[in-house]
């Protein structure tokens, strides 16, 4: 017989979700996510165009508690900067970074994110395609 210490060792499956541990995400990795998602939205950017980049505050729910027995998930509160080509619809650009923020954060990480504040720091004039190529005749 192996000098084992007597422990009895057992399969993950039968491991009830309170012993098992947990991981814990740093605030700045959620905020790269968060980024990355915004970027993936927004797809292509005026040149001049700063990325987009977000902060982000994780609130985490105590084990054992009765707000992690009721949304066992932590939430994440992200801001998003960015700017944008313009002219656009500055609505529709923001809320396609919301829903895919809301979306990568949630599916990579595990985490609700009941709030995403957006906020264009600045718009870039882009020339309109026929503008671009000037009126010759």
């Amino acid at each position: 017989m192996g000098g084992g210490t007597g422990e009895v060792r057992r399969s993950p499956a039968t491991v009830a979700p309170g012993e098992r541990g947990a991981i814990r995400i740093a605030d700045r990795v959620v905020a790269k996510i968060a980024a990355q998602a915004a970027r993936e939205a927004l797809g292509a950017l005026p040149p001049d165009a700063a990325a987009p980049h977000a902060t982000v505050v994780v609130r985490r729910h105590a084990p054992g508690s009765a707000r992690a027995e009721q949304t066992p998930a932590d939430s994440a509160h992200v801001r998003v900067f960015l700017d944008l080509g313009y002219p656009c619809d500055i609505g529709a650009r923001c809320r396609a970074v919301r829903h895919q923020v809301v979306e990568r954060v949630g599916a990579l990480v595990g985490m609700r994110v009941p709030e995403v504040a957006v906020r264009v720091e600045r718009l870039h004039l882009v020339p309109a395609h026929g503008a671009a190529q000037g009126r010759t005749r």
